[in-house]
């Protein structure tokens, strides 16, 4: 039990009383001693009447899980056996929950009230709500008492699977994405013999097949198909660079987030999808596999990818990845990089890996850093830190260049719409049946 910020205030204007008796007349002591012993006896009243703690009881019902990035929230019931209390609640999360403010739950007398209590994941992992804080003050608001209530409740915070089936849903009424899955053809779809057909006006002449044709005495053409199967793998940079948040949750995240959308879209269109970490050396891996059964394979061994704090190792992440490709693969590399300095090394082994593989590059573009260039600036500060943005700018350009130059494909975008190309680029590989 401690006094309130409304205590102190009451006996604050009780001070000029005090001086009173010294400073303008001797006999107004005794009104200064009244007031003194009116605040005294408020203060005790309110101490008295103010709900004991045993009175008290507080239940926390958390969900099943939290989804990264999404707002969830905790039923939090406080119960009251005695007068109606209006509560102040403050909840300790750890570091994967964004802080929350205060909240003021009003109990009627002997009733319980129900609140909730927002969370909000950062990061994947188990999420802990260690205890929480309860203050209630008397009816006078002058004495408050503190009940600190150890909770140690577990939540997990997974990756948002909804979102990424939610735009690989998107691509299903593509045209690009039935090739190599229907009976039917599309002229000019595939390289893949399939099968003869009798010719019929409106096929394209430069398919007849001239000698079954002689043999069969009619014209017949061939039907191609796309080739199926193909093997991609997401490769998932977790170094320190990928730990820094980016629009609220770290780029890991967001690598993961795209790369299971991939994932999911590449397996329903038949397609072996496969898994590989890395940081300063080999994490994790996957070997490709088919069927939608393997997606939930990817997304549990994509969220049990951690946080890294070293620097990326690129020659021994991708040499090990090379090591363990049997045939030549789609390799989806999703990474970050500081200047054109430093990501010399990763130039160097991207470029090797896409000599052998057809390599989508996903790099993750700030918005922050857009709109430092972007906006008009209004002061000189602003004029300054437009420059420093514009050469970060420029010099993620020019290594984005040269990873084209080395035929690299590039995916260079704001994560709000990475995901929607990464699918394009992917269905235009598959289209052009680069990978075969």
């Amino acid at each position: 039990m401690h006094p309130t910020p409304r205590c102190a205030w009451l006996f604050a204007a009780g001070v000029p009383l005090a001086l009173a008796p010294a400073v303008v007349d001797e006999r107004l002591d005794v009104v200064w001693a009244l007031v003194a012993a009116i605040s005294c006896a408020l203060v005790l009243c309110d101490a008295a009447l103010a709900l004991p703690r045993a009175r008290v009881e507080c239940g926390l019902d958390l969900p099943a899980e939290i989804v990264l990035g999404r707002p969830a929230a905790a039923a939090l019931t406080i119960c009251s056996r005695g007068r109606a209390t209006r509560f102040t609640l403050v909840a300790d999360l750890e570091e994967r929950l964004a802080p929350q403010p205060a909240i003021t739950i009003d109990v009627p007398y002997r009733g319980e009230a129900t609140a909730e209590l927002p969370l909000v994941a950062t990061r994947r992992g188990p999420c802990v709500v260690s205890r929480i804080w309860l203050r209630w003050t008397g009816p006078f608001g002058l004495v408050a008492r503190t009940w600190e209530r150890k909770l140690d409740a577990h939540v997990p915070a997974v990756q948002d699977v909804g979102a990424a089936r939610a735009v690989a849903l998107r691509f299903f009424g593509s045209r690009a994405l039935t090739i190599g899955l229907k009976v039917e053809r599309f002229a000019g779809e595939g390289s893949e013999f399939e099968s003869l057909r009798t010719w019929t006006p409106g096929l394209d002449p430069r398919g007849v097949d001239w000698k079954a044709s002689a043999r069969h005495r009619r014209l017949v053409c061939r039907r191609f198909r796309a080739e199926r199967n193909h093997q991609l793998i997401a490769a998932i940079d977790c170094g320190h660079l990928m730990s820094e948040p980016l629009a609220g949750i770290p780029r890991v995240d967001h690598a993961v987030q795209r790369a299971l959308a991939l994932a999911w879209l590449a397996l329903r269109t038949g397609d072996r999808v496969g898994l590989f970490g890395f940081d300063a050396e080999p994490r994790a891996f996957v070997e490709p596999q088919a069927g939608v059964r393997a997606f939930t394979v990817l997304r549990r061994a994509a969220a049990a990818l951690e946080y890294g704090d070293a620097e990326t190792n690129f020659a021994l992440g991708l040499l090990s990845l090379t090591e363990r490709l049997r045939r030549r693969s789609l390799v989806v590399v999703f990474t970050e990089f500081a200047d054109s300095i430093t990501s010399e090394l990763m130039l160097d082994h991207v470029a090797r890996l896409a000599r052998r593989h057809v390599v989508i590059f996903v790099a993750l573009r700030d918005p922050a850093v857009e709109t430092l260039v972007e906006d008009a600036p209004t002061r000189l500060l602003d004029v300054h830190r437009a420059v420093v943005a514009g050469g970060l700018r420029a010099e993620r350009e020019a290594v984005l260049q040269r990873l084209r130059r080395a035929r690299v494909h590039v995916v260079d975008a704001e994560p709000d719409s990475a995901t929607v190309q990464l699918l394009n680029r992917y269905l235009d590989i598959k289209r052009r049946e680069l990978v075969s």
